[in-house]
């Protein structure tokens, strides 16, 4: 019963799960391979995020603190050791997860606050949070592959767009309210390594997609065909 009411918990009321279909349009000067691997950055971005709704509810009332450096730290030399075996640079995943936890943190911040203001809104049951960190564990696992995975996408100069571009799709997607779509960006900042700065919001990819029309539908026709869209 413990690990229905965690997925519960996940799942959170009313929303949708942040896996999303198969991705939408890229930004001008990105390869659609490297859309399509930080897609997947972004949707298991999203996925975890969703885990910050069970994380708060497993602490609020209790007194323990949003922060838990020794949890934290676990997580960082987990990551690392992964990316490692996976063949990704250590300091670049490790970069990103620090994003990750501090955009986790981010959205239990602004639960608990809703809740302080309004118990009548808290959740009614208390998740396991040793199974929330467990669900956390397997996220985490697939984040490092998608981290090495994307590693030339990250590098390139269109990144910062591209970026853009899936982080938008994910949000729309995943019905993302105003916490996560904000705790998503913090979560993706580290993601491209090629110097630029990302664009400022998740909508700045639009100007070149034009040139995306052709290529793109021969995209999607093609991941219908074989039957790829749920990560």
């Amino acid at each position: 019963m413990a690990c229905v009411a965690t997925a519960a918990f996940i799942a959170g009321p009313g929303t949708r799960a942040a896996a999303t279909p198969s991705p939408a349009a890229p930004a001008a000067g990105a390869s659609l391979g490297g859309y399509a691997r930080l897609h997947s950055l972004a949707a298991l971005s999203a996925r975890r995020l969703d885990t910050a709704r069970p994380v708060a509810a497993a602490k609020w009332g209790t007194g323990d603190p949003v922060e838990d450096p020794s949890r934290e730290r676990q997580v960082l030399d987990t990551a690392a050791l992964q990316a490692r075996e996976a063949g990704a640079d250590p300091g670049a995943t490790v970069r990103i997860f620090r994003d990750q936890i501090e955009a986790n943190k981010q959205v239990q911040r602004a639960l608990h606050r809703r809740w302080d203001a309004d118990p009548s809104v808290a959740p009614k049951l208390r998740p396991d949070l040793t199974e929330v960190r467990e669900a956390i564990n397997r996220v985490n696992v697939d984040l490092v592959r998608a981290i090495a995975d994307s590693a030339a996408a990250r590098a390139a100069p269109s990144c910062a767009g591209t970026l853009s571009a899936a982080e938008s799709h994910v949000r729309r997607i995943g019905h993302l309210d105003r916490p996560r779509t904000a705790a998503l960006t913090r979560a993706l900042r580290s993601v491209c390594t090629a110097g630029a700065p990302r664009p400022g919001g998740p909508h700045s990819w639009s100007s070149g997609l034009s040139a995306w029309a052709a290529p793109l539908t021969m995209f999607i026709v093609q991941q219908q065909q074989v039957g790829v869209g749920a990560l």
